[in-house]
């Protein structure tokens, strides 16, 4: 007979439950109000917590911010992960669906609707681009992983280099968008799809 799963502590289960919510809080704010006009305190309202709560699981401002841009850089890619699953026998069809998807998201993201504004989310932009290294750390390892998954015999060095290049592109798609999603995913897969193949092949050998 297996063994029942182990549950979490209630401790951690709990942090990670305040957590989601504040996050949760924010990004619904960030639906109707510029970022630079959410406070902390009304996270906190929205969240039906403290702000000495707030503060005391993430510490600033700044370290909140970092934290709900790499959530929701962790859901896009949920949604990346399972159109690559789905396309994996075609390498192109996989990037294209892949990127077609990232974008449709991202377009309606309350916090990257908020960064292409232009308006009172400077705060915001510089996590996706100058000090954006957690980003895109982050975001380049769990799409190696991904990328592995779907073709287990692509080298380590091309799922590095693929992984870092595919990000940066995403990055620079959504937060400055051009036309609609699918065009743009037809244009990366059209210029990147023959090199991704070439990686299948060239890991066969």
């Amino acid at each position: 007979m297996a063994a029942p799963p182990r549950r979490q502590p209630y401790p951690v289960a709990a942090r990670e439950l305040l957590r989601s919510s504040l996050l949760d809080a924010a990004r619904e704010e960030l639906r109707h109000r510029r970022w630079a006009d959410v406070t902390m305190a009304d996270v906190a309202l929205t969240a039906g917590v403290s702000r000495q709560t707030l503060y005391k699981e993430f510490g600033s401002r700044e370290e909140f911010a970092q934290a709900l841009v790499l959530r929701e850089a962790d859901n896009l890619l949920d949604a990346v992960e399972q159109a690559m699953q789905d396309n994996r026998e075609e390498p192109a069809s996989a990037l294209a669906a892949a990127f077609d998807v990232y974008l449709t998201a991202a377009a309606v993201n309350p916090l990257l609707r908020a960064v292409v504004s232009a308006d009172g989310a400077a705060e915001l932009l510089t996590l996706l681009t100058t000090h954006g290294e957690p980003l895109l750390e982050r975001s380049s390892e769990r799409l190696k992983r991904l990328l592995h998954a779907g073709w287990p015999l692509m080298r380590d060095d091309d799922a590095d280099l693929l992984s870092e290049c595919l990000v940066r592109l995403a990055i620079s798609y959504a937060a400055l968008p051009r036309g609609p999603a699918s065009m743009s995913a037809a244009s990366v897969a059209r210029l990147l799809g023959p090199y991704v193949e070439s990686l299948g092949r060239r890991a066969a050998v």
